[in-house]
Formats: structure tokens, sequence, C-alpha cells
């Protein structure tokens, strides 16, 4: 195919988000750094609840572990969202990819499933806000005084992200640095005290392994690479920034669980039970005392807050994705004029989160991480197709791999997410089935309501 074909073919794809937003010159775009940090949020914002690798499998496999899982699943995801991303530089992201691969029904079923899981996920963030301040105000602890500070510091959260990505995206640097920086300090102090033979403990004799806990815990610290995709209309230079600002953000995402896992392990010895979420603040006190300790606990909730304002922002740009391609009426496609956001997919996903945050979800989320998982099989296939269905598509990042390879790629992932799956509990297959359903059901009511003009809609998502 010539240059003039090529070129011609890259045209006629339907155009999403990016046309919309390189025309709004008050937008102010993400740069290198804030990308970075938004990614690092999405994925893990701190080391915080990495602890029970440990209590599952014993030291030298935690090490491991989060050693080699990033290499079978954080980088194959990584490079699946540059190059796709940078190739579909729009609002949406994976709801695109998904839409341009298999068409409209599982673009919106794609939609549906991330929505949901992610929107669930940001619900945890303010209620872990209040379960570290309940330890300083004990007010907070149940009844109205809870509840209460549950909805304000939603709101408040969510108001930040209403006023612009950028300033989310510089938030989130501030935030990085001071939640991170008492593990920089703990990791230097512990030094003297590091006996490596430590590292190399299988564990306490007689404690059986968890693997379930073991690989959950992995995955779920791992895990969202993708979910920054959905801002790619709001990154400046796409095609330059996100491959850059994905490979920084997998090596300082790797490098901040390693090596405060290295300095704790090395440096406290004690009964492998205690391994627990929050293990590093009691470690902290240990090794330097109770001023590092409360530090780290600081630190928990500023990570909170930076893990809830990068999800939310993918969240809302998600829907706004998802209206520009005519998954949704056009109105949830609607910006502030006075910060250019999404206020509409902010709104909703805010009201959404206070609906999740005062119910008891372990089922719901459990529920959350299955659709995700269906999801992120729906995209490796989507990765696949469109190699195959547009090779010569103009891709500014590419994977360097050919077909076969790219499919083993994704087959070693897409094995751990069947794992995840077939070991759910009957009460998350009921409701990520019920959950299921209702999406579909959606798909065929916005057919309709498109049918008969009921809301007005974007033609982006006409065949």
């Amino acid at each position: 195919m010539t240059q003039v074909e090529n070129q011609t073919q890259n045209h006629e794809l339907p155009i999403t988000s990016t046309t919309a937003t390189t025309t709004k010159p008050k937008s102010k775009k993400l740069t290198l750094i804030p990308l970075i940090f938004l990614i690092y949020f999405e994925v893990a914002g701190g080391p915080y609840g990495e602890e029970p690798a440990v209590q599952a499998a014993g030291p030298l496999l935690a090490l491991l572990g989060f050693l080699i899982f990033p290499f079978i699943w954080s980088v194959p995801e990584a490079l699946i969202t540059a190059e796709l991303s940078t190739a579909f530089p729009g609002d949406g992201g994976f709801v695109i990819w998904a839409h341009q691969a298999f068409g409209p029904f599982l673009g919106s079923m794609m939609g549906s499933w991330k929505f949901l899981s992610g929107v669930i996920n940001v619900a945890a963030f303010p209620v872990l806000c209040i379960d570290y301040l309940e330890k300083v105000i004990p007010a907070l602890e149940s009844g109205w005084p809870r509840n209460l500070a549950i909805m304000l510091s939603t709101c408040a959260l969510s108001f930040l992200n209403y006023t612009g990505l950028a300033i989310v995206g510089y938030a989130a640097v501030l935030l990085g640095i001071v939640s991170l920086s008492p593990f920089v300090l703990m990791s230097l102090i512990s030094i003297p005290k590091i006996q490596p033979h430590r590292w190399l403990s299988l564990g306490q004799k007689g404690v059986k392994k968890d693997w379930n806990l073991f690989f959950n815990t992995l995955f779920w610290n791992l895990n969202f690479w993708d979910n920054v995709s959905t801002l790619a209309g709001e990154v400046d230079k796409p095609h330059k920034t996100f491959p850059k600002a994905l490979l920084v953000a997998v090596i300082f995402t790797c490098l901040a669980y390693l090596i405060p896992l290295l300095a704790v392990i090395g440096a406290v010895s004690v009964d492998q039970s205690q391994w627990e979420s929050g293990f590093h603040a009691t470690a902290a006190e240990i090794i330097a005392g109770k001023w590092l300790k409360y530090w780290i606990e600081v630190g928990a909730v500023l990570s909170a807050i930076g893990l809830f304002e990068a999800q939310l922002s993918s969240c809302a740009y998600q829907l706004l994705g998802m209206a520009d391609l005519g998954s949704l009426p056009k109105f949830f496609g609607s910006r502030s004029k006075w910060f250019d956001t999404p206020w509409v997919g902010i709104l909703l996903s805010t009201l959404i989160t206070l609906g999740v945050s005062y119910m008891n979800f372990t089922d719901i989320i459990s529920s959350a991480n299955f659709l995700y998982s269906l999801g992120m099989l729906l995209e490796f296939a989507s990765f696949l197709w469109l190699r195959r269905k547009l090779p010569l598509l103009n891709r500014p990042f590419r994977v360097p791999m050919r077909l076969p390879g790219l499919v083993i790629m994704c087959l070693i992932p897409s094995g751990f997410l069947v794992l995840i799956m077939a070991i759910a509990t009957k009460t998350v297959y009921l409701v990520s089935g019920l959950m299921t359903l209702g999406a579909i059901g959606w798909y065929f009511l916005m057919k309709l309501f498109k049918s008969k003009n009921v809301f007005k809609f974007n033609n982006g998502g006409e065949e």
C-alpha cells in the first residue's frame, strides 16, 4: 500500500475526542511529569498494601513476586497502553480500542465493565482516609459523624478533580513526593540493621502458603496501567509523552515497591503473621521511632487522596470518550465552562461513589474486580485484532514484535486473569453476571434512545 493510501485509511477511521480537545485553546494539556505521577497513582500510590505478600508466601517469594510479576503483567499492559493510546489518542482509551476492533456493542460492554469496576474502587479511598483519621478523632469511628465525614471528603476531593486535570496532575506530583518520602527515610535508616540472609527465607516452618492471597496482592498492587488511556485526549504530544511516561512510571512503581520491602524484611524480624496491610507503619516505629510511624500513616491518607483523584479522572473522561463515540448521549461529554473538565462524568461518578461508600461492599468489590478481568481479556483481544485488522495503521509507538510474539505476550497475563476469575465465589459470579446483563440491557436501551431521538448522540459510533 502506498503512503497516500495509508493516510487515506487512517483518515477514514472514526474520529473521537482528539479533534474536539485540540480545538479548545483554554484546555491545559498534561505534560510528562504530571502524567508519570497520575499513572503512578492509577496503579500504586505507594508501597501501602504490599505487606500481605510476605504473610502469604514468605520473604523470598514476596521479593521475587514484586521483581518478576511486573515483567509478565505490568510491562505487557503498559506496552499495549502505549501503542494503542498513541494510535487512538482520544478520551475513552480502551473503549475506543474495543470499538475499533469489534464494533459498538463490545465497545459499550468494555465501557460498562471498566466504569463499574473503576468507580466502585474509587469509593474505597475516602473510606480509607476516614479509617486513618478515626485513630486521631475517635468520633469518626461510626454513626453520623463518620457518614458526614465520608460525604464531605468525597465532595471535597471531587471538587478538586473538577478544577482541572492539570491541577490534579501537579497535585499528584506533590502527593507522590510527600507520601513516598517517609519510605525513603526508612530505607536509608534501616541500612545498618539489614541482615541479607532474611531476604532468602521461604517463611516460617509450619506456616501454610496462601497462594490466593499472594497472587491477589501482586495483581492489585501492579494493575490498572491502562486506566490512564482514558485521558489520552488531554495529553500534550501523546505520541511522544505516553511511551516515556509509561516507561518511567513502570520503573518508578516497581522500585517504590521493592526498596521498602527489601529494607523492612532485612531490618525487622517479626512473626510472619504480623505482615498485614499497614505493617510498614509498625516497622517504621521499630526502625526509627513513632515519628516515622505517624509520617507513614499521614502518607497513607495522602496516597488515598492521590488514588481517588487519578481514578476519578479516568472514570469521568471515560464517559466523555463514550459520548464522543456515540455510545452515550451527547450531554455526557459536557465540559465545564470554567475548567473545561467533564462535569457530568465527575458528578455521576461522585454520586455512585457516595452510594457505594456506605455499603458493606466486599463481594461487590470482588465482583468489580471480576468485571475488570473481563474487560482486560477483551482489551488483549482488541490489541491483537487491531494488529491484524489494521496492520498499516499509523502507530507512533509500536511494540517491537510480530503477531505470534504478541499472542504469547498476551497469553501469559490472560492465563492469570482466567485463574483469578476461576477462584471467585458463587456470590461474585452472581453479582458479576447481573452487572453484565445490566450492561447488555444498557447498550440496547441507548440504541433505542438513539433510534427514537430521545437524546442527542454524536455519530462517532455509527458504522
